[in-house]
Formats: C-alpha cells, structure tokens, sequence
C-alpha cells in the first residue's frame, strides 16, 4: 500500500504490500504506483471485496479532502466503504474534476464558492463539474488559447500532462514535475484538462496548492 495517514486517508490492511489502484492521474484516472500523495479524495464506493476498482465512478460528487481530520482513522479500501484516492497536489485533483471537501476542507471549499460564477450549493457545483470532466467514459478535454488560462491549469500535449505555472509548462508526473518547457506562443490553441468552471473559479482567485518540485524547475 502507498499511503498510511490519518483521517480522510487511512491506514492500509496489514500485509498488503501491493499498491493499491488509487492515485489519481489529470485525466482522472486511477493508477496503482508507489509515489504518495499530498490530498485525499473520493468518489464512493468504487472498489470490490478484492479491492480491485471495478467503477471509475459512483457520485457525482468527486471531492478533495484533507489528510487529517479531527484525528479521525480509516482503512484504506475497506468493504462496503468509499474508495480513498489520492493525489500529487490540488491542481492535479481540480484537472480530475474534484472540488475542495465541505466538510473536512470547508475553508477551502468556501474559497471555490465566493470564485464560482454564481452563489452555488454543493450539489450544484457538483452537477456542473460533473458535465465539464466526463462524458460517458471518456475525459472531457477542450480547447482553449494558452494566453486565456491562469496559472494552475493542466493541458494535454503529445499524451502527457503540463502545468502552466510561472510562464513555463511543467512535465506532470506521480513523483512531481520535471523540466520547465516554455510556453511557445501566446496565442497558441491547447488541449485542457481542468474543467471549465474550475478554470474560471481559479481565474477569479482561486489558487491551486502546486507540487513544490514546480519551483524547484523553475529555480533550475
């Protein structure tokens, strides 16, 4: 298992040396990798008595939770319970389609609503992200001008994800980012991850928490 935290994580069962298939990549696709993660989330129930996922799926609630809470303890992938997914970093979960926890995460989910479009509840916010990240089976991915996104953002060049974070594009990886590569032109077209409203939502002010191995590239 690659992860023992407390509260909105969990602890793995004893003896389980495989990874289990819950780090969660931009494209919102869940992988079994040793590398950790930083952000907890969920989307129900997505795992079987084996805890092999059998569902990408099951709300549309697709939340980002803190790794500790209020000392809380879980299993990770214990029957009949939601699945634990784990992420690099915020902008990761907001390029899945996640949203800031309302419970565990409320100050940050409070920051998504005053940057939302309009006054919105959760599930409203949900129903929208829901529309913007998956149809069907498949991701959601859009173009955009690369000079209309803000910093924070994730696009898809060549089958790998980028991160545009301090004018340069940022390789994303489960261990963190690499080389800084440069933005090309202003007004180029781009394949974006993240969905529209979170977009928005962080043009307005809403800043994802990024990897530090982004600075690191950028100092470099």
């Amino acid at each position: 298992m690659s992860l023992a935290v407390a509260t909105c994580t969990g602890r793995p069962p004893t003896g389980n040396a495989v990874p289990l298939q819950n780090r969660v990549d931009p494209w919102g696709r869940l992988h079994a990798v040793e590398a950790r993660g930083a952000w907890m989330g969920n989307r129900g129930v997505l795992h079987d008595a084996s805890q092999r996922i059998v569902r990408p799926w099951r709300l549309k609630a697709w939340i980002l939770c803190l790794l500790q809470f209020k000392g809380r303890h879980r299993d990770v992938f214990a029957p009949k319970r939601y699945s634990e997914l784990f992420f690099l970093d915020e902008a990761t979960a907001f390029a899945a389609g996640h949203r800031p926890c309302a419970e565990c995460n409320r100050e940050r989910f409070n920051e998504l609503k005053r940057a939302w479009p309009s006054a919105a509840s959760a599930p409203e916010i949900d129903n929208v992200l829901h529309a913007e990240r998956i149809a069907g089976t498949e991701k959601v991915i859009y173009e955009a001008r690369l000079d209309t996104l803000p910093d924070g953002v994730m696009i898809e060049r060549d089958g790998v994800a980028l991160l545009l974070y301090g004018e340069a594009l940022h390789l994303w990886s489960f261990a963190g980012y690499a080389a800084a590569l440069p933005k090309r032109s202003a007004d180029t077209l781009v394949r974006v991850l993240t969905p529209r409203s979170m977009v928005r939502a962080i043009a307005q002010g809403l800043v994802p928490q990024i990897h530090p191995s982004a600075d690191t590239c950028l100092s470099g």
